[in-house]
């Protein structure tokens, strides 16, 4: 496959990964428990009380909200905590908030049919308040069956328990009222939940067509998978489906370890994409990975990314301990390259080559900043590593910047400026002197900053080196992409504390996606982050680093991890694709399914 091709398919894997993430952090956005509690309570108490006060006796109108509001509390506790106490997605605010969306429909027809009652014909607000009873047991039919991973007679109970109760409520008071057409009330009662769930049957089933014909994936299953992790952060389910269907792969990768008294800093790049999105297989592997290697060498660990996409990402966090796992042990060994050169600087167009050799090892990084630098083709990290042999360098740590996002994502467009610049700046580089070098390292964890405003667990790592008078700065920030002219804000502001080179760079954690709504999901570092305060935190972490300069050796290894699952580019698009269609074909057909049932509902009702 050439690199265009590579890349475009790239561009277009992380478009329909984007498509699903606005979806997945929209769909629950739940007020707390308390303002859902008060909030059914006055839609039960004062509304459907102060709207029926219209028609009927105040004392009345005031019992039959208060019964509402009662009965609806008791059913969803039930449900709660007893039908569904195995559910980790229906909590008592959950349980409630449907509750509460429910009697906003019933509510409003119960409003119409008052105003009807009132100009025409008192059975018009019997006739709505009915029709409001279907509406309630559709929505709960619908979300029950797509999201609870409850066994099936559970489902039942949640679903008719509160409807049920209120129309038994609502039954005993019009029979206070009246006795007229009592039968054919019971025979609506009765008939409206059959004609309910045919229509969420007609609709979720031609969702699961969708994904096994088109996509050949359990669309529904999956749905509830998603949701687990989507609404409780279980990862598991979600990953069993990933782990299912991935596939095997050997996983390369390369760490350079600086040792001064005791192991200094290292630089660790697995050849792993930190995907697809929240806790999901190696979303957390950068910040993971930098503190297990922390906690078991005491050093300061940078965790960049290397030149690769979503091919790699790993089906699970199971996966991960393997590559945590392996980094260690390769890690125990003693460096002894004591020789370094300075730090080089490459640009050819609009692409941005820094280089900088450690004994037989070249540090190489690439960014297309200001324009959209992403995930690049691993075909020139191999081109790289090939030829930095032709310099003797015998191992090159190749690392995408991965620092600068904006609305267009052309990477494909300079496939060939990135080779011209890696070429001329491994030449430049590979000619000049070696010197003794001093390294230092710090980290800094913004405590102020979430992942919901791009910042990851990682924090912000420096390392600082000297070599000949040189000092240089690299800075990676566990973020997903810089704001695009972020970069070059942090640059200046390092260049004014003395460094004579830099780059900022971000670990392209996907922990940080699938949070927040918009079209991608997530928001790039300095997005929303006041960025003066980041840009000092990226200072002190420069400047720590720089005043623990010690006099260090390098050391690189290669090293393979065998059989890790992978999700597989092709399952992962699939995936994609499909939770964004998924969504835009309930959308297509909500009108015309619960559209028809609503007619045949009003043809009911007419029979009396």
């Amino acid at each position: 496959m050439t690199w265009g091709r590579r890349m475009e398919t790239d561009n277009s894997l992380n478009t329909s990964m984007d498509s699903a993430k606005k979806h997945y952090s929209s769909l629950f956005s739940l007020p707390s428990l308390n303002r859902t509690l008060l909030a059914v309570a006055a839609t039960c108490i004062a509304g459907i009380g102060i709207v029926t006060f219209l028609l009927f006796p105040f004392l009345y109108s005031i019992l039959l909200g208060v019964s509402f509001f009662a009965v609806t509390l008791l059913a969803d506790l039930v449900v709660t905590k007893v039908i569904l106490n195995c559910d980790p997605i229906f909590t008592l605010r959950r349980t409630l908030v449907l509750s509460l969306v429910g009697w906003l429909f019933w509510f409003l027809l119960m409003v119409l049919g008052v105003g009807l009652a009132f100009w025409f014909d008192g059975l018009f607000w019997v006739k709505l308040s009915l029709l409001g009873y279907a509406a309630v047991l559709t929505l709960r039919v619908l979300v029950f069956s797509a999201t609870s991973s409850a066994a099936k007679w559970r489902q039942l109970v949640s679903v008719f328990l509160q409807p049920t109760l209120c129309i038994v409520a609502f039954v005993a008071f019009w029979i206070s009222i009246s006795s007229a057409f009592l039968a054919q009330i019971l025979l609506f009662v009765v008939v409206a939940p059959i004609i309910s769930c045919v229509a969420v049957y007609v609709l979720l089933n031609s969702i699961e067509r969708l994904g096994k014909n088109v996509y050949s994936l359990p669309s529904l299953p999956l749905f509830k998978a998603f949701l687990l992790n989507w609404i409780t952060d279980l990862n598991q389910p979600l990953e069993k489906y990933l782990e299912d269907m991935g596939k095997d792969t050997d996983i390369e990768g390369a760490l350079l370890k600086f040792d001064s008294s005791k192991t200094k800093a290292a630089i660790i790049l697995p050849l792993v994409h930190p995907g697809p999105f929240k806790n999901i297989g190696s979303s957390l592997l950068p910040s993971l990975l930098k503190h297990e290697f922390e906690k078991e060498f005491n050093c300061d660990a940078f965790v960049p990314l290397g030149i690769l996409g979503h091919e790699l990402d790993l089906a699970s966090q199971a996966q991960n301990e393997k590559i945590v796992s392996e980094v260690i042990s390769s890690a125990d060994f003693s460096a002894t390259n004591v020789l370094a050169s300075p730090s080089v600087r490459v640009q050819e167009g609009t692409a941005t080559a820094i280089s900088q050799v450690f004994g037989d090892t070249v540090f190489v990084s690439f960014s297309l900043a200001p324009k959209t630098t992403e995930d690049l083709p691993q075909e020139l990290g191999r081109l790289v590593s090939l030829e930095a042999k032709k310099y003797g360098l015998n191992h090159a740590i190749v690392v995408n910047a991965h620092n600068s996002l904006t609305e267009i994502i052309d990477t494909d467009e300079y496939v060939a400026v990135l080779q011209v610049a890696a070429s001329l700046c491994l030449q430049k580089v590979a000619s000049l002197p070696t010197f003794p070098f001093k390294v230092g390292s710090a980290t800094v964890y913004t405590k102020e900053f979430s992942l919901k405003q791009g910042m990851g667990a990682g924090g912000i790592t420096a390392v600082a080196f000297e070599v000949d008078n040189q000092k240089t700065v690299y800075a990676v920030i566990d973020g997903n992409n810089l704001i695009s002219g972020f970069r070059e804000k942090i640059l200046a502001s390092l260049a004014s504390l003395g460094f004579d080179q830099s780059e900022v760079f971000t670990t392209d954690t996907h922990s940080v996606s699938a949070l927040v709504t918009g079209r991608r999901g997530y928001h790039p570092v300095g997005e929303v982050i006041d960025q003066n305060v980041l840009i000092g935190y990226i200072s002190e972490a420069a400047k720590r680093a720089a005043s623990n300069l010690e006099e260090a050796r390098a050391g690189c290894v290669s090293f393979t991890v065998p059989k890790v699952r992978v999700i597989g580019e092709e399952h992962l698009n699939s995936i994609s694709i499909l939770v964004d269609k998924a969504i835009v074909k309930v959308k297509q057909m909500v009108a015309p399914v619960f559209g028809l049932e609503g007619l045949i509902l009003i043809l009911l009702l007419l029979l009396f």
